[in-house]
């Protein structure tokens, strides 16, 4: 492309007219690195402490969503830590001594018919003698209780 004299002296003044390109900003605006010290609120993973520092962060109790969304997260991973610790302790405690499952002849002792199920269907262990005591003394107030129901059907 060609310009005449005049045209390109006109490009000239104006390129000198306009204004120059503003410097390029700092490196500042560059994350922290991964190394750099965080603030407790972002690295706690125990729930309760992390509610404790973000009410002392916070001036009036609020607390930003991402924030709460991180709580939540930090429960629900507890939550599940717990549950599989018990399920851990629970398979340990069902587990017989020796580790060898018990036989068909074992399983149908009068021992195992006195061990009371927990809502999820699994069986205890052992009951202690108080315990025992205890379910033998509900069960003689069953056996009343239906014997004077029956007396007083049948007169």
């Amino acid at each position: 492309m060609s310009f005449d004299a005049r045209s390109l002296e006109r490009l000239q003044q104006l390129g000198r007219t306009l204004p120059q390109p503003l410097p390029k900003p700092a490196a500042a605006a560059t994350p922290p690195p991964a190394t750099a010290k965080r603030h407790r609120v972002e690295t706690e993973t125990d729930p309760q402490a992390l509610f404790r520092e973000l009410m002392q962060v916070s001036p009036d109790g609020t607390v930003p969503p991402h924030l709460m969304e991180r709580l939540r997260q930090a429960e629900a991973e507890a939550e599940r830590a717990a549950a599989a610790s018990a399920a851990a302790q629970r398979r340990a405690q069902l587990q017989p001594p020796g580790g060898a499952a018990p036989s068909g002849d074992q399983r149908r002792g009068t021992a195992r018919s006195r061990t009371p199920l927990h809502p999820g269907g699994q069986r205890r262990g052992p009951l202690s003698a108080e315990e025992l005591e205890l379910y033998g003394a509900f069960q003689d107030l069953l056996h009343l209780e239906s014997d004077e129901r029956e007396d007083s059907d049948g007169a």
